[in-house]
């Protein structure tokens, strides 16, 4: 097997994750909760590490399901310590969870006495990532895509300006908890794939970018 045949698949990965999580980081860093996807993606690892304490290993469906559920979890945090005049940055709280999340994951993999599980949470496997892995992505983010694209109105305004969605009557706490839902199943799949430290760098990156250059929303995602 040749190079480009072994890298291919990681590469098409890569252009996935890229796709979606610029979207993602358009929003996050607008409403300026920057580290949410580390606290988002320490909370899905933390699942899949409970998972795993209860001999369920990192790579099955029963992961992804103690993943996803701890992840819901994250998102209904967010969505209800948002507040229209907040005494405390969200951005606190959001770092707060994160240390909390991460302290949890070692004090269980030291439990389990997982060292090599934890170096797969911070790091990923994208370079060992299948066709198929590829695939289940792809059209996970998809849905996705197209629940943000059916609601963008809203999710859009949420973020530019908060206070006239709050006056416009929408239920912003509501909407936030969608947000962070579909935000969280992102996370947990990515998570398993790309790791914690990588994920936060296709967040923002190419986000940071695109914000800089530009602030139509369909260039900002094309730079991305």
């Amino acid at each position: 097997m040749s190079i480009l045949e072994l890298m291919a698949a990681p590469f098409a990965e890569c252009l996935v994750l890229v796709a979606i999580h610029t979207y993602l980081g358009i929003h996050v860093l607008k409403r300026r909760v920057i580290f949410v996807d580390l606290a988002l993606a320490q909370i899905a690892a933390l699942g899949t590490t409970v998972g795993f304490l209860f001999g369920i290993m990192p790579d099955t469906p029963g992961a992804l399901v103690f993943s996803m559920a701890f992840t819901f979890l994250g998102a209904g945090v967010f969505s209800v310590t948002r507040f229209r005049h907040e005494k405390v940055p969200q951005e606190a709280i959001i770092g707060l969870t994160y240390a909390i999340s991460c302290a949890m994951a070692v004090l269980v993999v030291e439990k389990t006495r997982g060292a090599d599980h934890l170096k797969d949470i911070l790091v990923g496997n994208l370079l060992w990532v299948k066709w198929s892995d590829v695939a289940t992505a792809a059209a996970v983010y998809l849905v996705i895509g197209g629940m943000h694209f059916l609601f963008r109105k809203k999710f859009l305004l949420i973020s530019d300006d908060p206070g006239a969605a709050y006056r416009s009557g929408i239920s912003v706490r509501a909407w936030d908890f969608l947000f962070y839902l579909t935000f969280g199943v992102v996370i947990t799949f990515s998570t398993r794939v790309a790791g914690v430290l990588l994920l936060f760098v296709f967040l923002v990156a190419p986000s940071i970018f695109a914000l800089i250059l530009t602030s139509r929303l369909l260039l900002q995602l094309l730079i991305g």
